[in-house]
């Protein structure tokens, strides 16, 4: 059995396996529905993170740190590109999707990688843009959802992989693209767009689900007339950024989605006077009408390309004798946020840095509005240096929470740093306009620390650390799974190594090395009463480069193997 399983994989990555598409059996296919988004089945991974709230949780509890040690490949497949894979498996009654950097979408039987379908966009000639992935489709009805990069809303049939409709979302050519996975809620299609890097305005616009009609826009950044306008000097409103780089979490409670906004445009606050809403900020967003219900701005007048656009995790927590409703974001800037929310605000909590950070003087402990050193403030014409570096305490892979522990779990960089002078730039639609380029952008560490990526646990209830596991030769570039069953999965490390930590104690219980470096989130899943373990492994994009610039300094190894393979697992009998 064992025999057969390892050369069924074999012959998955050295590409043996792709047959001519076949259509999903039609009774072996369960629409999703609202409610099936709402309370999903632990067998299911419906969502990119499991469910609405973004906790990257999976209930299942077969596998345990009594019998991770038996975790073996089931089977893989060569997903056949390159490039950073940065979404999870998603796993809807025994059918897995995968999408991967240049907006392809993979089918696959869940149980046995058998190859289902494939869509492969065709994307313009011309395109271009920052980043080349996408971080994952969203499945309602019968439909699978992609944000494409030459920014398109496309709807497929998700038993045979057709287009069912696409829906143009904005202009390539003028810096638009999108990497998110859409988020569906109340029947309607929401999604964000990336390019702040290219000078435009974000916004996060919701389509009807079966029709693909355009329901509401809502900027990200206010125009004239509307509340946070006045925060902008001139006409800066006009190419400020606020990108909407990852999908929002949902909250069917309150009925409002939260969406994580990137840095401002250029990047240089002394180039756009005033706050700058709703850049680097968490926005709340009604998914029936796209009414702003609230924000929470985490630092004004941004100028270290920290961004903040990871949704934050819907949880509650319990502080100073009550229970909170709460939000949840360990952010960019290298602080750990515990906000609260209600229908009509998002209020300040508490805020404690989980790695170094230089910048903030003090954090106003009612408002959370923080108070900068002057000095590490790059402007135009002045350099200044800033730690953590604009990667930030944690980038864009994802934490996870745990509702069993009331602990969060965190991909988290430290002993790092970034320097910046800023310039002006001529603006031209379509093209980097940040105020430095790319080869000026500075990257230091600090050569005598003995470790740079961590995973840091994180009990909610008195915010306080439970552990933590330090990488000595690598950053931490890995979103995470964490379960029932006690563990915590994710990759994120040069060394291309995927482990299982034992969620109480912060153990490494269990690790196999992958083909390349894993940046996607794991999911996990179960068919006929076995639970399996799954995530796509494909270095690529930021880690990489980032790799480069510490070879540089450090002398790390350059070049991390390439090559996008989806992994599953299960514990062998």
């Amino acid at each position: 059995m064992k025999t057969s399983r390892t050369l069924l994989a074999l012959a998955a990555v050295l590409g043996l396996l792709m047959l001519p598409g076949m259509a999903v059996a039609q009774g072996s296919y369960s629409p999703v529905t609202e409610q099936r988004l709402v309370k999903p089945e632990p067998e299911n991974w419906l969502q990119i993170r499991g469910n609405y709230q973004g906790w990257g949780y999976s209930p299942l509890g077969q596998i345990t740190p009594g019998n991770v040690k038996k975790l073996t490949p089931v089977w893989a497949f060569s997903t056949g590109v390159d490039s950073g894979h940065e979404a999870p498996p998603i796993v809807n009654n025994g059918v897995m999707f995968v999408v991967t950097p240049y907006a392809q979408v993979i089918a696959l039987e869940a149980k046995t990688g058998k190859f289902l379908w494939r869509y492969k966009r065709e994307l313009p000639e011309d395109f271009k843009a920052l980043h080349n992935t996408s971080r994952g489709i969203a499945l309602y009805d019968d439909k699978v959802y992609l944000a494409s990069l030459d920014c398109f809303l496309v709807a497929l049939d998700a038993r045979t992989g057709k287009v069912a409709w696409e829906k143009k979302v904005e202009d390539y050519h003028t810096g638009y693209y999108m990497t998110l996975a859409p988020l569906i809620a109340k029947g309607k299609v929401m999604v964000g767009v990336s390019g702040g890097e290219f000078g435009v305005r974000g916004f996060v616009q919701a389509f009807d689900a079966r029709s693909g009609e355009p329901a509401w826009k809502t900027h990200t950044i206010p125009g004239p007339g509307e509340p946070g306008h006045d925060t902008w000097s001139g006409d800066t409103w006009q190419r400020g950024g606020a990108s909407v780089w990852l999908t929002g979490t949902y909250d069917p409670e309150l009925n409002l989605t939260y969406w994580g906004t990137g840095n401002a445009s250029p990047w240089f606050g002394d180039q756009r006077q005033g706050d700058n809403l709703y850049t680097a900020s968490t926005v709340a967003i009604e998914p029936e009408t796209g009414k702003m219900k609230g924000h929470f701005q985490y630092q004004w007048n941004e100028s270290w390309d920290w961004d903040e656009p990871d949704a934050p995790l819907v949880l509650d927590y319990q502080k100073d004798g009550r229970i909170v409703k709460g939000l949840v974001h360990p952010a960019r800037n290298g602080y750990l946020y515990l906000l609260e929310r209600s229908r009509e605000r998002i209020g300040f909590v508490s805020a404690n840095a989980y790695v170094k950070q230089n910048v903030f003087r003090s954090i106003d402990p009612k408002t959370g509005r923080p108070e900068y050193y002057a000095e590490r403030i790059p402007k135009t014409g002045k350099r200044a240096d800033f730690c953590p570096s604009l990667w930030g305490g944690k980038d864009w892979p994802s934490a996870a929470y745990n509702p069993k522990m009331g602990r969060l779990f965190i991909p988290a960089n430290d002993n790092h740093c970034g320097f910046m002078e800023g310039k002006v730039q001529q603006y031209v639609a379509g093209q980097w306009w940040t105020g430095v380029d790319i080869p000026d952008i500075g990257f230091a560490v600090d050569k005598s620390a003995k470790y740079f990526g961590q995973i840091q646990a994180w009990d909610l209830n008195g915010v306080k650390r439970a552990w933590s596991h330090q990488f000595p030769d690598s950053m931490a570039w890995g979103g995470m799974l964490t379960t029932a069953g006690g563990l915590v999965f994710t990759g994120g490390t040069n060394d291309r190594q995927f482990r299982a930590f034992d969620a109480s104690s912060g153990k490494v219980l269990w690790q196999f090395r992958t083909n390349s470096g894993i940046v996607a989130p794991p999911s996990s899943f179960a068919v006929n009463g076995t639970q399996y373990i799954s995530v796509v492994s494909g270095w690529g994009v930021d880690p990489a480069f980032q790799q480069g610039l510490l070879s540089n300094l450090l002398g790390w190894e350059k070049d991390v193997p390439q090559g996008g393979v989806i992994w599953v697992f299960a514990v062998s009998q």
